[in-house]
C-alpha cells in the first residue's frame, strides 16, 4: 500500500512526459528517489487494475484515507458527488474525484481549493506550467472549447482571447489530471470554433 505522500508520486510520473524539470524538482522536494517514484507508480498500475482492489471512490479512500471534503453536484438531473482530498505538493489545489449515481469514477484531476484565488493570466496569455487548471482556464476565458482525451489522465483544451485589434487569438493548453503542462504558440486561423 502507498501513502498519500507517495500518491503524489503517481500524478507527478504521468506530468514527467511533459515537465520533467518541475516533477525532479517536485520528487526531490518530497524526499522520494526516483526508485521510489518508480516503485509507487508499479504499485498504483498493479492496484488499479487488479480484481480484488475496491472500485469508484473506496479504491482512494484506501490509500488517501477519508476525504477532506465531500459535496454533491447537481447538473439538470443529473447528481454526482465529488471527493476532495489534500496534497501536500499543491497547497491550493485538491485531488478531486468526480462520481457518478452507479459509484463509477468519471473523473480524477486536481482542482482549485475553495476560497483560493487563481493566479491572474499573464499580458502574453502565455500561461505558466503548474500555475493553473481546468477550472481557472474556463473562468478566465469566455472562449474555450475541450478536445478529446488521448489517455484518461490528460486533457486538451483551446482558449482564445481578442489580441486588442479585433483579431481572436487561439492558444492549446494540455493538462495532466487537470494541471496546467503547457501551452502551445498561438495557432493559425481564426478561433471561429471557440
Amino acid at each position: 500500500m502507498i501513502s498519500r505522500s507517495e500518491f503524489q508520486l503517481v500524478l507527478l510520473r504521468r506530468m514527467a512526459d511533459y515537465q520533467p524539470a518541475l516533477v525532479e524538482q517536485a520528487r526531490q522536494g518530497l524526499g522520494f528517489t526516483i526508485t521510489e517514484m518508480r516503485e509507487a507508480n508499479a504499485w498504483w498500475q498493479r492496484y488499479v487494475r487488479s480484481r480484488s482492489s475496491p472500485r469508484g471512490p473506496e479504491r482512494f479512500r484506501a490509500v488517501l484515507g477519508p476525504s477532506d471534503n465531500e459535496m454533491d453536484m447537481r447538473t439538470g438531473d443529473l447528481v454526482s458527488r465529488l471527493y476532495r482530498w489534500v496534497l501536500p505538493l499543491w497547497p491550493e489545489l485538491r485531488f478531486e474525484i468526480v462520481v457518478g449515481p452507479g459509484g463509477q469514477v468519471w473523473q480524477e484531476w486536481l482542482v482549485r481549493a475553495p476560497g483560493t484565488k487563481p493566479p491572474a493570466a499573464p499580458e502574453d496569455q502565455a500561461l505558466e506550467p503548474w500555475e493553473y487548471v481546468v477550472g481557472d482556464l474556463e473562468r478566465m476565458y469566455p472562449r474555450v472549447r475541450h478536445l478529446p482525451e488521448d489517455a484518461p489522465t490528460r486533457w486538451h483544451s483551446e482558449y482564445g482571447y481578442d489580441d486588442g485589434h479585433g483579431v481572436v487569438v487561439r492558444r492549446r493548453a494540455r493538462f495532466v489530471y487537470g494541471l496546467l503542462q503547457e501551452v502551445s504558440e498561438p495557432l493559425d486561423g481564426t478561433a471561429n470554433a471557440l
